[in-house]
């Protein structure tokens, strides 16, 4: 396993943002069941920012300040609901509900240095508006110092979910941490991993002769293979097939998410997957992939 541990020896928690939304449940659901498989704790982290605007108090209002004990009290009785729930869903995950005043982004990114991930809803309300489309995603997974896990809803039974884990890679060493995270992951779920080399060819009229893709892709091929050998020895029961396609990597990868357990992808990458996190490709994958998504900027803390 390659998530951290506390001084105790106890895992470091999966740190989960939630609202109570369809999206951030959907995020528990992977949370449960991925701490049923490692015995990592589950914290339930609700974020919610005041802002003040004139002749009305509502949620939003004033960083940190809250007008009344209704709205916290109310949040405090989803969270304890919501633990209940997970008790019986999963007796034997440790689940404990946490109430944070302010805004979700820095908090969860402070948190997530003590996390072994960070795992949030494709869609929210409240402190997580906006959530996909907002700057909440991209900025933890730009920042967190852990794996971020992005859960499409509506996910059949949250991490349990058929099919390989598949995982962009590029040589660069963000996409290397996220090969790491891939097979850790598929080793414990005993499936197997797809691994991507995604490339674009030059514009039609720069285009080499079709034999000359071919060699090219044959030689990504054996470049893949050979950078392979180390991590098969490894994780020596997690069955690795490498792949080189030419297309578009948002194309590519999304078409790869149709039949995959867990799509995995570093930060940031080099050529085909260049400018990845905050550029097209990441943002594109977590609006339309059909499974899970995480972006692997570090790996977690011994």
């Amino acid at each position: 396993m390659i998530t951290g541990r506390t001084p105790s020896g106890t895992p470091h928690p999966i740190l989960v943002g939630y609202d109570g939304s369809d999206g951030s449940r959907a995020a528990v659901a992977w949370a449960l069941d991925e701490g049923a498989r490692s015995g990592a704790p589950v914290v339930l982290a609700y974020a919610f920012e005041w802002m003040t605007t004139a002749g009305w108090i509502g949620p939003g209002i004033g960083v940190g300040v809250w007008p009344d004990d209704v709205a916290r009290k109310e949040i405090e009785s989803l969270l304890r609901e919501t633990v209940a729930e997970a008790a019986r869903t999963h007796p034997g995950v440790d689940v404990r509900g946490e109430l944070l005043d302010g805004p979700p982004a820095p908090l969860l990114q402070d948190r997530s240095a003590k996390a072994s991930v960070v795992v949030l809803g494709s869609r929210g309300h409240g402190g997580f508006a906006g959530l996909l489309a907002g700057s909440t995603t991209v900025s933890v997974s730009a920042h967190a110092h852990c794996p971020v896990v992005v859960v499409r809803d509506p996910e059949p039974v949250g991490s349990a979910r058929p099919g390989p884990v598949v995982v962009g890679v590029d040589g660069s060493e963000e996409s290397l941490l996220a090969l790491d995270f891939a097979l850790d992951r598929a080793d414990g779920w005993k499936v197997p991993v797809r691994v991507i080399r995604v490339w674009a060819p030059p514009a039609a009229k720069w285009h080499p002769p079709e034999a000359d893709l071919a060699r090219i892709t044959d030689s990504e091929l054996a470049a893949v293979q050979e950078m392979l050998i180390a991590w098969r020895e490894k994780y020596p029961g997690v069955t690795i097939t490498p792949e080189v396609i030419i297309e578009q990597p948002t194309s590519a990868l999304i078409k790869a998410s149709v039949d995959a357990r867990l799509i995995v992808v570093g930060s940031r990458g080099r050529g085909g997957f260049r400018g990845m996190l905050l550029g097209s490709v990441s943002q594109q994958l977590m609006q339309h992939s059909q499974c899970p998504v995480a972006v692997v900027r570090e790996l977690p803390a011994p």
